[in-house]
């Protein structure tokens, strides 16, 4: 959700997620066309103590993609970071499952629901795989064309439910070795 909220205060009308989960390991990457970052900015974007300011005026680190370093290095995984000014910004993490330290990947259904109810004018796109297959993948307009809004309670509990039934479906086709979804 921190990678996503990044984009979006980065000026981002279109944030796409992809998370990949095989057996051995997870792939996470939010790419995102917002006004993207300099070779210099980019240099520090991992240094804790780093903030451009402009986000957050009165803070003076920026931890977010710190962390996200710390636990990918601390677990053997990778974390590559792509970007070019006006051009936006591709966050790609790969995590081994299989390292004892690696985090369980948590609630997907309230992460996917949460970044959808982020406020404002863009588009988000989930693809969410198992195997490098893809299983589902949701729009945030298709969402909004078809429930009118992403910001009530009603809303946001339909979208949560549709997200549980490619989840269902999904968990369903990796038990039976087949895609449903």
């Amino acid at each position: 959700m921190d990678l996503v909220q990044n984009s979006l205060e980065a000026g981002a009308k279109q944030v796409i997620v992809r998370v990949d989960e095989a057996v051995d390991q997870l792939i996470l990457e939010v790419q995102d066309d917002g006004c993207g970052m300099s070779e210099a900015v980019l240099a520090r974007a991992l240094d804790p103590f780093y903030t451009d300011g402009r986000k957050h005026r009165h803070r003076k680190v920026g931890l977010g993609l710190a962390f996200l370093k710390q636990m990918t290095d601390a677990t053997g995984g990778m974390l590559r970071i792509e970007s070019q000014p006006g051009q936006g910004t591709l966050v790609h993490c790969r995590l081994d499952r299989r390292h004892v330290d690696v985090p369980p990947a948590g609630d997907w259904v309230q992460t996917f629901t949460g970044m959808l109810a982020f406020d404002g004018d863009y588009d988000l796109v989930i693809e969410r795989c198992a195997d490098a297959e893809m299983h589902y993948r949701i729009c945030r307009s298709e969402l909004i064309e078809a429930l009118g809004e992403l910001q009530t309670a009603a809303s946001l509990k339909l979208a949560a439910e549709y997200i549980v039934s490619h989840e269902e479906a999904l968990q369903k086709g990796k038990e039976n070795g087949t895609i449903d979804a």
